[in-house]
């Protein structure tokens, strides 16, 4: 939040001395990114939030909302940034020679910054995954476990990625404007950045809007919580299972089968014993076992 919000204030000054659309629109987009990571930070707390009475299931879901907040500056400052393309279009303005130096300075320290917190951010997604991808795989692993990320990674990921590029296309623009004067240019790289904010809104806005419905764990996430169950020797099938996603931590309900003729507290203490194994896991917030005798009937499959 701090960095984006030093990278705006930059970006609007060089943009005011140069004139450059390009470098107003990504001081657009730094901005919201500033003010939604201020959002998410607050957000990720209250979702930390033990659950209490009134709310059993936990604050998870509160991400989402927030997220949501989120999704809505982008898309506000992604209008402006296209409506000031669209003038720019219209009416080109030619950049002043002094500012050139400014921008790219300030594009340089843009791409430093959001370029290493984009990195901070792929590798909290492949430790949030769980993936074992190092060195340059982490790029690699975070494209292919984004969708498995707590809300903020995700959408600190997305926004940083289209920061990323959009001070790449802004800097193409004003190095090509001040060879060619091809001032048109502008506008152009300053709409395209305006739709790309629009992308960015439009993912993290179906990733939040499904969040707070509540969507299923992913398979690979329902079969690592199999496997805990099986780890139980008394367990001698799963006949129902539901893992619900809330935000970073999942919710599980499962209806799983013991040998024959255990009495009640034996199995009782089966059923806790699995509870408090599946409860181990920091991802895992909420855990309801119910325990039928063996049907004989295989009903998990891999």
């Amino acid at each position: 939040m701090i960095g984006n919000a030093i990278i705006a204030a930059s970006k609007f000054i060089a943009g005011a001395v140069s004139g450059s659309g390009a470098m107003f629109a990504t001081a657009m987009h730094s901005s919201a990114d500033a003010v939604n990571q201020g959002f998410v930070y607050i957000g990720s707390i209250l979702a930390e939030k033990q659950p209490t009475t009134r709310f059993p299931t936990g604050f998870g879901r509160v991400i989402n909302i927030f997220c949501m907040v989120a999704v809505i500056v982008v898309t506000i400052m992604a209008y402006e940034t296209i409506r000031e393309g669209w003038h720019l279009l219209q009416e080109p303005e030619g950049s002043e020679g002094g500012g050139f130096l400014l921008n790219l300075l300030v594009l340089f320290l843009n791409i430093t910054v959001d370029g290493a917190i984009l990195i901070k951010a792929m590798k909290e997604i492949n430790i949030e995954s769980r993936s074992n991808a190092k060195g340059l795989g982490i790029v690699r692993g975070a494209f292919k476990n984004v969708g498995r990320a707590a809300p903020p990674t995700r959408l600190v990921f997305y926004e940083d990625l289209v920061a990323v590029t959009g001070a790449l296309l802004a800097l193409f623009a004003v190095v090509v404007i001040s060879i060619t004067h091809f001032e048109l240019l502008d506008g152009f790289v300053t709409i395209l950045i305006g739709l790309l904010m629009i992308a960015v809104a439009f993912r993290v806005g179906y990733d939040n809007m499904v969040g707070l419905i509540g969507v299923a764990a992913p398979k690979d996430i329902e079969e690592r919580v199999a496997n805990m169950i099986f780890k139980d020797e008394d367990v001698t099938d799963i006949n129902k299972i539901r893992i619900l996603q809330e935000g970073r931590y999942y919710h599980v309900e499962a209806l799983i089968e013991l040998r024959e003729g255990l009495s009640l507290a034996v199995a009782d203490d089966i059923k806790f014993r699995v509870q408090d194994n599946l409860l181990s896991d920091p991802d895992i917030s909420d855990v309801g076992i119910s325990i039928i005798e063996d049907n004989g009937v295989l009903d998990w499959k891999k």
